[in-house]
């Protein structure tokens, strides 16, 4: 709950429209089955995961990970998400993203996830989510 602030900084300079309200927030930062992970420069958060390892469906989620854009293209997003998905004992994972978001759909790619589905109008502007799934 410390980070609260921070966390709310960084979603707005990562997602703009898609930052998640203020509760949202606190219930990342609170709830006890929630993994989460931050990178830090300089005593400035500037990457966050958070992981809902819930395994009642046989897989758990990625909730949000996002990385200051003054950060990314440094290998911090594949850090975290390595990290979280480290500490999930389930042997499916699964996101969602914009379909738009190209430079993150690459990276999970690259993570061996796989586009499972198309969650259509996801997004508050009506963008359409990409739902994607590791098998580890």
């Amino acid at each position: 709950i410390l980070d609260l602030n921070a966390l709310r900084k960084l979603e707005y300079a990562c997602f703009d429209k898609d930052a998640w309200p203020f509760l949202d927030l606190l219930a990342v930062l609170s709830f006890p089955e929630v993994i989460r992970l931050k990178a830090v420069d300089d005593n400035q958060m500037i990457g966050f995961v958070a992981g809902d390892s819930r395994s009642s469906d046989g897989f758990a989620w990625i909730a949000t990970i996002g990385i200051h854009p003054r950060y990314q293209r440094r290998g911090i997003g594949r850090a975290l998400l390595r990290a979280c998905e480290d500490q999930m004992k389930v042997s499916r994972i699964k996101l969602t993203v914009r379909m738009s978001n190209h430079g993150a759909i690459a990276l999970y790619e690259h993570g061996g996830y796989q586009i499972t589905d198309i969650w259509k109008a996801y997004y508050n502007d009506g963008e359409d989510g990409v739902v994607m799934e590791k098998v580890k």
